[in-house]
């Protein structure tokens, strides 16, 4: 992997760092994906969520049931209108994940050195000595490698417990190391002492292929109703291994109405992922990196490596790149570890479009200031984004000769940063034409207006826009304004003006530009596409 110089400028004047930062309409370029849940589904809480920079509300079906789930979506529309901030739906599925079956829900204590089985035996009660779980292959090898990875436990073998998520360094988790196998039991050595109290017990295993489809009769059965009834923007696909994986759901969206134009988002989250990740891009909308389960597949030391290759990925072919798992520690504090703030910071370094929360904001004790402290180290992360050697190298990648869209989102970048334009705006009816700009990080704004299209289903007419609009909500840089369907994107002549008069506008009330400044505009006029730069009046 090629070195590359993060900083923009070097050296840095120390003084500067001492400098506050200038309040902004957008707090953040990157964007932030919050998960709702306990802490974080009433109306005012929602509504101060999204006015501190939460972007993307992220449903997690682990836990809780539809109605649950429901109730929370209501507030955030609520929300929604209350601030008159956009936010997408995304959906997390379960997948094939391993739990431990604690009907009665009594806290279990695990002594270290002590031993514990793991069991099929879903009727049986979870205590010290036995943890029913809900997969019945663990202890049986196949006589043959299934995709080159053994589906049986061996002796020796590593064995996570966690609640709720995996962080290795709470009470609430455990180690086990397998002893032997007793049939269809696993018999583990308990390697730390430790609690696990409430219903919800993940069970990880390292580097073992898990013999259950991605996409479940469950998950399905969740799309289907609450996922079709919302009109769901993103699907999060736990535990996505293959490409495979990607495909047999989007034809699973396809068949049902609106959610063909869902976006599904690949979560990577184990060594098989990590080995066929190339393909899954390739067939995926965008890319989420569960780095709490790959910490455990991955040796600690290559953690870093796998996230700044999978990220560069991303960022050349131009899908977005989600990092999470990065301030753990705020689930209960205030403020997060040094290694946590750094952490952030070079995730926006190494071009992550979002950062995704999950316990900090689902059940953690300060769901606001998280998603407020998170924004504020990705805004000075950006400042310092070496965006002339990233825009060089993107360019080198694409070659020559470009398409002619690659080539018009490239002049708008490259236009915009030499003559410091404010903000750059692009006129879509797809969203394709912004996701390229935004492709190139522009150190300015681009403001995505789009055009919505009349469509029809044979049996009624409808306009799209909706959904291109707040998918561009993940997309690092990218701010959507749906604009009147009464003008399209190819118009010519005054429509024209007059939607571009309303982006202007809206610029200005939000603070992003003002007299005398410059702005450059990205749009189609007849069959052409123009790049032009025009300076404000007062």
């Amino acid at each position: 992997m090629q070195s590359t110089h993060l900083l923009l400028e070097e050296p840095i004047r120390m003084a500067s760092i001492l400098e506050p930062s200038k309040p902004s309409f957008f707090p953040a370029m990157t964007k932030i994906v919050g998960t709702l849940g306990p802490k974080s589904r009433s109306v005012e809480v929602i509504s101060a969520c999204l006015k501190a920079g939460m972007s993307v509300a992220r449903f997690d079906f682990s836990w809780g049931d539809v109605e649950y789930h429901q109730e929370t979506l209501e507030n955030l529309k609520a929300a929604i209108k209350s601030t008159k901030k956009l936010c997408a739906v995304m959906l997390d599925t379960v997948g094939p994940e391993l739990q431990v079956v604690n009907k009665s829900e009594k806290a279990i204590s695990l002594e270290a050195d002590g031993y514990v089985i793991l069991t099929p035996d879903q009727e049986q009660e979870a205590s010290s000595e036995l943890l029913p779980i809900n997969f019945s292959g663990l202890s049986k090898a196949s006589n043959i490698l299934l995709r080159t990875m053994l589906i049986a436990v061996k002796p020796g073998d590593t064995i996570f417990i966690g609640q709720y998520l995996f962080t290795g360094s709470e009470t609430t988790s455990v180690w086990l190391e397998v002893s032997e196998l007793k049939g269809e039991d696993v018999v583990c050595m308990i390697k730390n002492t430790a609690t696990l109290a409430g219903s919800l017990f993940t069970l990880h295993v390292s580097q073992i292929h898990i013999n259950l489809p991605t996409l479940t009769e469950a998950d399905k059965n969740t799309i289907g109703t609450w996922g079709v009834r919302n009109k769901i923007d993103f699907l999060s696909l736990s535990y996505t291994r293959h490409a495979e994986d990607v495909q047999q759901a989007r034809e699973f969206l396809s068949k049902l109405g609106d959610l063909y134009q869902t976006q599904i988002f690949a979560k990577i989250e184990s060594i098989e992922g990590l080995t066929h990740f190339d393909e899954i891009l390739q067939e995926a909308d965008g890319i989420i990196l569960s780095r709490g389960n790959l910490g455990i597949d991955l040796p600690p030391e290559k953690v870093f490596l796998f996230q700044k290759a999978a990220v560069y990925k991303c960022n050349v072919a131009g899908k977005p790149a989600v990092i999470t798992r990065v301030v753990d520690s705020m689930t209960d504090n205030l403020r997060p570890t040094r290694a946590e703030a750094t952490d952030v910071a070079n995730a926006i370094l190494d071009g992550s479009d979002a950062i995704l929360l999950g316990a900090e904001t689902l059940r953690g004790l300060y769901p606001v200031e998280t998603i407020s402290t998170v924004g504020r180290i990705c805004y000075e992360a950006e400042k310092v984004f070496n965006q002339d050697l990233y825009f060089k190298k993107t360019v080198k990648y694409v070659g020559e000769p470009m398409t002619h869209l690659e080539s018009i989102a490239s002049s708008a970048v490259r236009a915009a940063i030499k003559v410091k334009a404010s903000i750059i705006i692009c006129f879509t009816s797809s969203g394709r034409a912004a996701r390229l700009i935004a492709k190139y990080r522009p150190t300015m704004p681009v403001l995505s207006v789009v055009i919505p299209r009349l469509k029809t289903n044979q049996l009624r007419w409808s306009f799209s826009g909706a959904f291109e609009a707040r998918q561009s909500l993940i997309v690092r840089g990218l701010f959507p304004m749906l604009a009147d369907p009464r003008h399209p994107a190819e118009s010519t002549g005054a429509s024209n003006e007059s939607v571009l008069k309303v982006a202007l506008d809206h610029g200005k009330a939000s603070g992003l530009i003002k007299s005398h400044d410059r702005v450059v505009i990205c749009q189609k006029v007849g069959d052409a596409s123009v790049v032009k730069i025009i300076e404000l009046e007062d």
